[in-house]
Order: C-alpha cells, then structure tokens, then sequence
C-alpha cells in the first residue's frame, strides 16, 4: 500500500488534466489554441495512465517473486532421487 501513495502525484494531475479538458470543452466553441491544447491534454494523460499501468505491473511481478520465495514448495518423491515403481 505504500507503493500505491506513490501513485497520488500522478492520480492528482491525472485529476487536474481532466478537470481542464472538462472545462475547455464546456466552453462550447473551441477555438485552435483550445483544440491544440485538448491534443497536448490527450496525450500527457495516455502518458499518465501508461505510466500508473507499468507501475502496477511492476509491483504485482515483484509481489509474485516475493510470494514465490516465501512459499517452500517440497519436492515429491521423483525430485528426490526416488523412482517410482511400475505395477507388476
């Protein structure tokens, strides 16, 4: 969870981005210097969400390897060495 409150900075421009795109486009009519910055608002929002989805990949990849190292998993008898007999 400690991880996730590194995401905040990230949430709240993803917040602030959103509300600006809300309110250029409650103007009604757009003129180019609102269409060219909706653009710039598009993109550096994909930017955003990419960057929050690698983040998450990156944490459930380190949460697996830490619950795969912790989990002892015992060999059964054929990792051991033994061999199993054939039915006669």
């Amino acid at each position: 969870m400690a991880n996730e409150s590194k995401d905040l900075p990230v949430l709240g421009h993803i917040d602030g981005l959103v509300k600006e795109e809300e309110r250029l486009y409650a103007k009604g009519e757009l003129t180019d210097d609102d269409r060219d910055r909706l653009a710039k608002i598009k993109v550096e929002l994909d930017q955003c969400w990419d960057l929050l989805r690698q983040r998450r990949a990156i944490r459930q990849r380190c949460a697996r390897r830490r619950s795969s190292k912790t989990t002892s998993s015992r060999p059964g008898p054929q990792g051991r060495g033994h061999r199993r007999q054939r039915p006669p």
